[in-house]
């Protein structure tokens, strides 16, 4: 494979923890910069590790929803994906909470008439 230097300035602190990271892992600086950013890309890309199956989530929002949603992501630094994800965990988890301890069926199902 064809190579080609990068060199950059970054933070100290930053410094150290790559370090630390390298050493943890066993690898050389170049092994470890080249798994580093593989992964980065291969994440903003949404490549998936092939072992992982998943399933494509897709809707529609107003124009309007979109905008704001877009204007909170950048200020916030989270990815689209990354912020519904963490939206849908954490319905489930609280949702799960309400389930009754001993059958595992949730407490308020909407699927059921409590009238009846």
């Amino acid at each position: 494979m064809e190579t080609k230097g990068l060199s950059a300035k970054i933070p100290l602190e930053l410094h150290a923890k790559v370090s630390q990271g390298k050493e943890e892992s066993g690898l050389t600086l170049n092994e470890y910069v080249i798994e580093i950013l593989t992964e980065f890309y291969n994440n903003q890309k949404g490549v998936k590790d092939m072992n992982e199956k998943t399933r494509t989530l897709a809707f529609q929002v107003s124009e309007d929803l979109f905008d704001k949603l877009k204007l909170h992501l950048k200020r916030t630094k989270i990815s689209q994906k990354d912020f519904v994800i963490g939206l849908i965990t954490q319905t489930i988890e609280e949702a799960s909470l309400e389930d009754d301890p001993d059958t595992g069926e949730a407490v308020n199902d909407p699927d059921t008439d409590e009238n009846e």
